[in-house]
C-alpha cells in the first residue's frame, strides 16, 4: 500500500468512468468484486459520469459504486475518490454549488465521508479562496477527508497552494492530471510533476493506458472504431505506434501484458502513486492489477522513455 496523506492506498486506482457506459451494472459488480479481491482498494470517479451517454445525466458511476458498497458492507475496506465541478447541470466550484454537489454525491455513494474529494476542473470566475475555503470547511464537518486538483495547470496549481496557505486553509493533497506514455507533456515538460513532488502532492494520473491504446489491441492501418475511436486516432500516428511496439516487445520478454509494461512504467515516474485504469470487463483486470507488482529494470525503463520521447 502507499500513502496520500492518512489515506492507505493500492499501487493501481481503478477508473469508474465505464461504469454505466462500456461496463453495464452486472460487470461494474463483477469488477469491483475482482478488484477488491486482487489486493485493489482505491477507486475513482466523479458526479460527471457518465453524463454523456445517451439519456444519462451523471451520477450512474456513483450510483452503481454506492450500491456496490451497501449490498457488500465493506465501505471500511475501500477508498473512494470523486470529483466536482464538471456536472452538466451543476458545474463550477461556487461554493453553494459545491455543497449541493457533495449532497449529491455522498447520497448516490451511500457514504457519510469521501475519501478524497477533487475540483475535477478549474473555475475562473470563481476566487480560489472561496472555493477552497469550501473544501475546508468540508473537511472540518468531516464530510470529506482530503481534497485535491484534477485538470489543473502548473501556474494555477501554484496559486491554489499560495492561497491556501496564505489563508491558513486546508492544502489539497493529491493532484490528478493526464498522464501516460504517449501524453507526457501535461506532467513533465509543464514542470507539474516537478512540482508535485516538491510540495508532495501525489501524482494520481488518469488515462494511464492512452483509451486502450497502450494495450496493444489497435494495428497500423486498422480503422479505428468504438467508444474512445476518437481519443485513440490522436494517438494511432507512426511515433504512437513505435510505443506500443517497445511496449509489447518489453511485456513479451516479461512473459506478462503489454497494459502491465505501460502501466509500470508510469508507476516508476517520479511523484506518481497510483495511476488511474479503468476496465469494461473483469477478465481485463489481472493485466491491470500486476502493474501494481512489476517492476522494470532501469534499461526497460530507459527505452520506454527514450521511444516516447516525441510526446514530452
Amino acid at each position: 500500500m502507499h500513502r496520500i496523506s492518512t489515506l492507505r492506498v493500492s499501487p493501481i486506482c481503478l477508473g469508474g468512468n465505464v461504469f454505466g457506459w462500456t461496463a453495464d451494472p452486472e460487470n461494474t459488480q463483477a469488477i469491483l468484486d475482482a478488484f477488491l479481491e486482487g489486493g485493489g482498494n482505491f477507486i475513482d470517479t466523479a458526479d460527471v459520469y457518465s453524463a454523456w451517454v445517451p439519456g444519462h445525466r451523471g451520477g450512474e458511476s456513483e450510483s452503481l459504486i454506492g450500491g456496490w458498497l451497501g449490498h457488500r458492507a465493506n465501505r471500511d475496506k475501500v477508498v473512494i475518490a470523486t470529483k466536482v465541478a464538471k456536472h452538466p447541470i451543476h458545474r463550477g466550484l461556487r461554493p453553494a454549488n459545491l455543497k449541493i454537489c457533495l449532497d449529491g454525491s455522498r447520497r448516490r455513494l451511500g457514504t457519510e465521508v469521501i475519501d478524497l474529494y477533487y475540483a475535477h476542473e478549474d473555475d475562473a470566475h470563481v476566487p480560489i479562496a472561496e472555493w477552497v475555503g469550501a473544501f475546508d470547511q468540508m473537511i472540518q464537518h468531516g464530510a470529506i477527508k482530503h481534497w485535491g486538483l484534477s485538470n489543473f495547470t502548473l501556474a494555477r496549481t501554484q496559486e491554489v497552494i499560495e492561497v491556501a496557505t496564505r489563508e491558513g486553509l486546508a492544502l489539497p493533497v493529491a493532484v490528478q492530471p493526464g498522464y501516460n506514455l504517449v501524453h507526457r507533456g501535461e506532467v513533465e515538460t509543464s514542470g507539474l510533476g516537478a512540482f508535485c513532488v516538491e510540495h508532495k502532492l501525489a501524482l494520481v494520473p488518469y488515462y494511464g493506458l492512452a483509451s486502450g491504446f497502450l494495450t496493444g489491441k489497435y494495428a497500423r492501418g486498422e480503422h479505428v472504431h468504438g467508444p474512445r475511436a476518437g481519443r485513440v486516432k490522436t494517438y494511432a500516428t507512426d511515433e504512437g505506434f513505435a510505443v506500443v511496439d517497445e511496449v509489447v516487445a518489453i511485456a513479451d520478454e516479461l512473459g506478462v501484458d503489454p497494459a502491465t509494461v505501460a502501466l509500470a512504467w508510469l508507476r516508476q515516474q517520479p511523484g506518481v502513486v497510483a495511476p488511474i485504469a479503468s476496465v469494461s470487463s473483469a477478465d481485463q483486470l489481472p493485466a491491470i492489477l500486476a502493474a501494481a507488482e512489476l517492476k522494470l529494470s532501469r534499461s526497460q525503463v530507459n527505452r520506454l522513455t527514450k521511444v516516447s520521447a516525441p510526446f514530452c
